[in-house]
């Protein structure tokens, strides 16, 4: 492993609520028949366990915090606790039928690197699903275009543990250069804004990504998708 692939992240300042959410609005995302899952950054381990109760998947995951990773492996089959790459020599190849990153990637410094070594531990259907901030955000977009401000808060699309930012065009990208084809990729919640609104319909809808805060992914090898 090379200086970088090494994961920069401090997990031991996070607040226990950071480690809770469960992302009901990814299940969606997660093929039907898939048996076998692995998810990146399970935090307590809420959506592995949803599909452990829903779909009665063998749920294994990466978890970097060492409490969240002890509270995640009571209710899943195998929780390794590590960073994200040295986790690799832990996980079988070929084994999964679907890998989860849920706002894990742009913690990286490679998550390119990341991506091309989680593609050998998928099984010939398997798919790798993934949520990522964009930083064309509308309420982020404001704040740089309009005030000039660049600001790292303490969660969210500005988060300070953050190293890499994504956009939707830059997001086809990423996952292209690890040799996987993008199945499906779409803008999760939105902003409310009537400001937002009106100023995307004057611009002939030129800003329509600026009104997502996520991009859900799906993406499977380049050669079987």
């Amino acid at each position: 492993m090379t200086a970088m692939n090494v994961t920069i992240f401090n997990a031991s300042s996070r607040p226990r609520a950071y480690y809770a959410s469960a992302r009901e609005e990814m299940l969606k995302y997660i093929p039907g028949g898939t048996k076998t899952t692995l998810e990146f950054g399970c935090g307590l381990g809420g959506f592995s366990a949803l599909l452990k109760d829903r779909l009665h998947t063998e749920s294994w995951a990466v978890e970097i915090d060492k409490e969240a990773a002890r509270e995640a492996s009571k209710t899943l089959d195998r929780v390794v606790h590590a960073d994200a790459f040295a986790s690799m020599a832990q996980i079988p190849e070929k084994y999964f039928d679907c890998i989860m990153f849920f706002d894990i990637l742009e913690h990286l410094v490679d998550p390119g690197g990341l991506l091309l070594a989680a593609k050998r531990k998928l099984t010939p259907r398997g798919v790798i699903v993934a949520s990522i901030p964009n930083v064309r955000y509308y309420r982020v977009f404001v704040d740089f275009v309009v005030h000039g401000n660049w600001e790292y808060r303490d969660h969210g699309v500005m988060d300070r543990t953050h190293l890499r930012f994504f956009t939707r065009r830059s997001i086809p990208t990423l996952f292209e250069q690890a040799g996987l084809r993008l199945l499906t990729m779409e803008g999760i919640h939105p902003t409310s804004s009537r400001t937002y609104r009106w100023l995307n319909l004057i611009l002939l809808n030129a800003l329509s990504d600026v009104r997502y805060k996520h991009f859900a992914v799906v993406a499977s090898p380049a050669s079987t998708a």
